[in-house]
């Protein structure tokens, strides 16, 4: 019996399945949308970029991110992207909160929500944390940034600690309003953000 076709036939499965698409949702709000840069340059769209260009993996990100969102929009917002089938969810919600001075506790159970949803879909969470600034208060930027830490231990998750890490305050990598990242800042924030990913990618292959 010739096997060379059924070999050929294997390889090309085997291929397939090896670089099936993985689908990547981002939730967020304007720092995640890409306020103020074109799309092309939002942080989503570079990490996209560099998983097809420098590390080879077919994943498709959706960003599901709209300015002013809140934690309060996560579970409404993340069934109705269920049916783009997603694999990831980056969950990015929350800064909004915590500037206007949320309760930690309903922000808390709002993140909650969202990722118990995300779990009974079979969807892997990258929880994204944020900081609050030091003149909103010891006790609340304690509580705030414990919050996620809570979190991540409970439902144990995948992080990243802080998307606005080395870009917050940096007046080079922010807009005129000092609040949203300009392109240098989405740069920085793709590289915040891409090692967790990279590693949770890596493993669904």
């Amino acid at each position: 019996m010739n096997m060379k076709p059924l070999l050929i036939v294997s390889l090309v499965l085997l291929n397939t399945i090896t670089f099936a698409q993985t689908n990547v949702l981002f939730i967020g709000d304007s720092l995640t949308a890409g306020y103020g840069v074109q799309k092309e340059h939002s942080y989503p769209s570079l990490v996209e970029k560099e998983l097809k260009e420098t590390h080879k993996i077919d994943a498709k990100i959706i960003n599901g991110s709209i300015s002013g969102s809140t934690s309060a929009s996560g579970p409404s917002r993340l069934k109705w992207y269920l049916k783009a089938k997603p694999q990831v969810l980056v969950l990015a919600l929350g800064a909004n909160d915590g500037l206007r001075g949320f309760k930690v506790e309903d922000t808390k159970k709002n993140l909650e929500q969202t990722i118990s949803i995300a779990k009974e879909n079979n969807i892997q969470v990258i929880l994204v944390g944020m900081q609050m600034p030091p003149n909103y208060g010891e006790q609340y930027t304690s509580s705030f940034k414990k919050m996620f830490s809570d979190l991540l231990t409970k439902h144990h998750l995948k992080s990243v600690p802080f998307l606005l890490e080395k870009v917050a305050g940096e007046k080079d990598y922010n807009q005129e309003d000092g609040i949203h990242p300009n392109e240098k800042g989405h740069v920085q924030m793709a590289k915040n953000v891409m090692p967790t990913l990279l590693s949770v990618l890596k493993e669904k292959k």
